[in-house]
């Protein structure tokens, strides 16, 4: 019988057809991971404190707010304010008015909104009356109320030395009105009996001396 033909190599052919279908079956087993088929992955929860996670994040502390300082009450009698005698050596006329009721705007300011002091002092004769009202503002008012005086009224030096005294003067219709600061206080008179800064200045003199030192 005649033998099966052979290749150049001298091996059978049937060995070599079994390698082609091991390689081609190899090919289809790795075929499955490609990337076309990706695989199932698994996202990490986020921790505590870390970007995304609301767990244990701690909720931003308030931030301060400024408040207005609150003035200070100012209380003092009106005898105290300006003594009988000192009223006398300004004006024999002039005595308290236990019936006063503050009237000039500075003067309501003073009561209202500074909470201070006010007094008025009456002449007998003509019914004029002098308003003098003291209040003990905060730091910053105070610095507001000088700066408000000193671009409404003209500055009086006669008052007293700054900055331990500074003082203002105006008229308003028919009242002279007067500011003064020193130390802690602000200082208001108001009376048609005021025509010029100098009628004023016995008065300011007095009050200031009958002031509580600060």
């Amino acid at each position: 019988m005649p033998r099966p033909a052979l290749l150049g190599s001298g091996r059978p052919l049937r060995p070599v057809a079994a390698a082609v279908v091991l390689v081609a079956a190899s090919a289809v087993l790795f075929s499955g991971c490609t990337a076309g088929d990706p695989q199932p992955t698994s996202t990490a929860a986020p921790q505590p404190g870390t970007p995304g996670s609301t767990e244990g994040a701690q909720t931003p502390a308030p931030v301060p707010t400024e408040t207005a300082e609150p003035a200070v009450p100012f209380e003092i009698s009106c005898d105290a304010l300006l003594t009988a005698d000192q009223l006398y050596a300004f004006n024999p006329n002039f005595g308290a008015d236990p019936a006063h009721v503050p009237a000039a705007r500075p003067v309501v300011a003073v009561v209202e909104e500074q909470a201070g002091t006010a007094c008025g002092y009456l002449n007998q004769t003509s019914a004029e009356v002098i308003e003098v009202a003291v209040a003990t503002p905060s730091a910053a008012a105070l610095v507001t109320l000088a700066n408000d005086a000193a671009a409404t009224s003209s500055a009086v030096p006669t008052y007293g030395t700054p900055p331990d005294v500074t003082g203002f003067f105006t008229r308003s219709g028919e009242h002279g009105q007067v500011q003064v600061f020193s130390g802690p206080y602000w200082v208001v008179l108001d009376s048609t009996a005021i025509f010029e800064p100098g009628d004023a200045q016995t008065l300011v003199a007095d009050v200031l001396a009958n002031l509580p030192a600060s």
